[in-house]
């Protein structure tokens, strides 16, 4: 197993908090996502499972269900714009436009200079102040694209 000493130590005492030792994978998840580079190796996968004594598409299956969770590199800012009715119906796309016009990212890419991700996901649960997205762990919601050119263009 590949996964650092000190996490593995943490998730030793982060299991003792769950009826299940396999309850605390997505909560490992997000501290290997957060440790090991913004996202979820497959390597880190198998790692993962011979952990929690799952099977490694167990672990495939939770970490490529939730949109938090990156299964490919990411640039140092994630832009996760949500594109659900609400959001699509009060200008989405045209958040989604402007994101990847301000970064210089693809949707679903990474920008060239490795600075920036933007990508589209499903609810984020913030329906009554569509469209929003998500920056970093940052909810911003009621956006317009000169909202998106501001938040965007002042991160460093």
């Amino acid at each position: 197993m590949a996964l650092p000493k000190p996490l593995t130590a943490e998730f030793d005492e982060l299991v003792k908090n769950y009826p299940e030792r396999r309850a605390a994978l997505i909560v490992a998840l997000h501290r290997c996502q957060e440790e090991l580079g913004g996202w979820i190796s497959p390597q880190t996968m198998e790692d993962l499972a011979e952990y929690f004594a799952l099977e490694p598409v167990e672990v495939f299956g939770v970490a490529s269900f939730y949109p938090m969770f990156n299964l490919r590199p990411v640039g140092r800012h994630v832009v996760s714009v949500c594109h659900n009715i609400s959001c699509d119906l009060r200008g989405a796309q045209d958040v989604i436009a402007k994101a990847c016009e301000v970064t210089g990212a693809p949707l679903g890419g990474t920008s060239k200079d490795g600075k920036w991700t933007v990508k589209h996901v499903e609810c984020q649960g913030a329906c009554a102040n569509a469209p929003m997205f998500d920056l970093d762990g940052v909810y911003h919601e009621d956006l317009t694209i000169e909202k998106v050119a501001k938040i965007l263009g002042a991160v460093r």
